[in-house]
């Protein structure tokens, strides 16, 4: 089963594999347990078993309740991510973090499960508009100031090209703030300890994002200024 959201079905879903599709809402209204309900009756109705995988195609929102869903599921079911947007990419998707909001609270209720596979394709980010790209930024800048100095050089010096989305920049800047990321969730996937660093930023870019009502990316960029 695929689960996936209107913008990235409208634009991609002429090359999914053969599969169950269902689709979810936009923006952080549909990240919710009342969503991870009606996929849990799509399940049921498919008859998915033990066997059946669960790939999530979209950003941070359709990665977040992919993994959700797949990991309570009949006690977990395998699970697949393609992230199409630069924060789930450099970020959400990585890692092995799942979950839903609960009322105003953001990602209360969730999981710790590791994907089989996260299949990361830059050009996705060629349908991705400005405004979500200079946000998805905020988590690449993230990694960057807590474990890869020479990184944060890279941004600065390479502003523009990253932001007109020069390929060969993108995936530098991604592929390295992956791996500042792989290497804190290895000494510490359950956040007992060291992993707590990679929420630099978001204490009160949370609080902000969810008051002020502004995205994610730019409410984090706020929050690491703050810090």
């Amino acid at each position: 089963a695929i689960i996936t959201d209107k913008s990235v079905s409208s634009l991609y879903s002429g090359n999914f594999p053969k599969a169950e599709v269902i689709e979810i809402g936009n923006g952080e209204g549909a990240k919710t347990l009342k969503t991870a309900e009606r996929i849990y009756h799509n399940f049921l109705g498919l008859e998915l078993d033990r066997c059946a995988i669960v790939v999530g195609i979209g950003g941070g929102i359709v990665c977040d309740l992919a993994g959700f869903v797949a990991s309570t599921y009949l006690r977990g079911l395998a699970l697949g991510l393609v992230p199409t947007t630069l924060l789930a990419q450099s970020d959400a998707a990585i890692g092995g973090k799942n979950g839903v909001n609960l009322d105003s609270y953001k990602n209360l209720i969730g999981t710790f499960r590791q994907p089989e596979f996260c299949l990361i394709d830059f050009d996705f980010l060629k349908t991705l508009p400005r405004t979500e790209l200079a946000g998805g930024f905020a988590e690449v800048i993230k990694h960057a100031a807590i474990g890869n100095p020479e990184l944060l050089q890279f941004l600065e010096k390479n502003s523009a090209e990253l932001l007109s989305g020069d390929g060969a920049a993108l995936e530098k800047a991604i592929s390295d703030s992956i791996a500042v990321k792989v290497k804190v969730v290895r000494g510490d996937e359950l956040e007992s300890g060291q992993r707590m660093v990679l929420n630099f930023g978001h204490t009160l870019g949370h609080a902000i994002e969810k008051t002020a009502k502004i995205p994610h990316g730019q409410a984090v960029g706020i929050g690491m200024a703050a810090a």
